[in-house]
């Protein structure tokens, strides 16, 4: 959650007045988006000369997360649109994620993606892909990359693993790749654990697009493959509860 700055009580403002009359240092305003993620609105030129399945196939699915905790039902909602494929008749909805919540059943993943609720653990959101491909009917599998589970930082072969993996990926629309990763790391801003989908991976630039389901704060980015793979090594700190601890990774499901 982000802290919201409340006013002083009126008390505790008049004894500061005085305070406030010396000049104070204002607070360099950050930017949107640090040095490791560079917006699509800036940057698309990847997408004008490749194929991008995943791109096409999955971006008009990613639809803003619906609670603050709902990254993950955001990710997998449009993973499974995306590898259902827009429905064929007019009187057929495109599935929202309050409605996949509730075709999957699970208590347990409505609870930590309400409002207010404590988010997704990897393993969870492992369980939860595969629990929706099954509900949507769809056949196939989940496939994961859990880098923490090789070392603690970034090896050369946990980097070569990773590419391996996007360069399958960007393939076809066959499949579909969620990343769990500490978001401040890529964009600069807070700590905290989130999921996003994949769009597309440039292999000639070493770089991913991440299609953001928090929408309310960003838009589709690019990061450096190697900031992608540390984001998902960085530990969730003490201050997210339950999730203290947490590392990310990939989540495959593949049709």
């Amino acid at each position: 959650m982000r802290p919201i700055l409340r006013p002083l009580p009126a008390v505790l403002l008049a004894a500061a007045l005085p305070l406030l009359a010396i000049p104070a240092l204002a607070e360099e305003p950050l930017p949107k988006l640090g040095p490791n993620a560079v917006p699509l609105t800036a940057d698309h030129g990847y997408l004008a000369k490749a194929p991008a399945p995943d791109y096409w196939a999955f971006s008009p699915f990613v639809k803003p997360q619906f609670t603050t905790s709902a990254c993950g039902v955001a990710s997998v909602t449009a993973a499974v649109n995306g590898l259902a494929g827009l429905p064929a008749l007019a009187e057929e909805t495109v599935m929202s994620q309050p409605e996949l919540l509730d075709l999957v059943a699970s208590e347990e993943w409505k609870t930590i993606s309400a409002e207010g609720g404590d988010g997704v653990k990897f393993s969870q959101l492992v369980d939860f892909a595969g629990q929706a491909m099954k509900a949507r009917g769809i056949e196939g599998k989940v496939e994961v990359f859990h880098p923490a589970e090789m070392a603690a930082e970034p090896t050369p072969e946990m980097g070569a693993k990773l590419r391996e993996i996007l360069a399958a990926n960007e393939a076809s629309a066959d499949d579909v790749a969620l990343i769990y990763f500490n978001q401040g790391v890529v964009t600069g801003d807070w700590d905290g654990p989130h999921v996003s989908l994949i769009g597309a991976y440039d292999a000639a630039a070493d770089r991913v697009l991440i299609l953001e389901v928090d929408q309310e704060w960003y838009v589709p980015y690019w990061t450096p493959v190697d900031v992608a793979l540390a984001a998902m090594l960085k530990p969730t700190s003490d201050e997210h509860g339950v999730l203290e601890g947490e590392t990310g990774g990939i989540v495959r499901l593949i049709r």
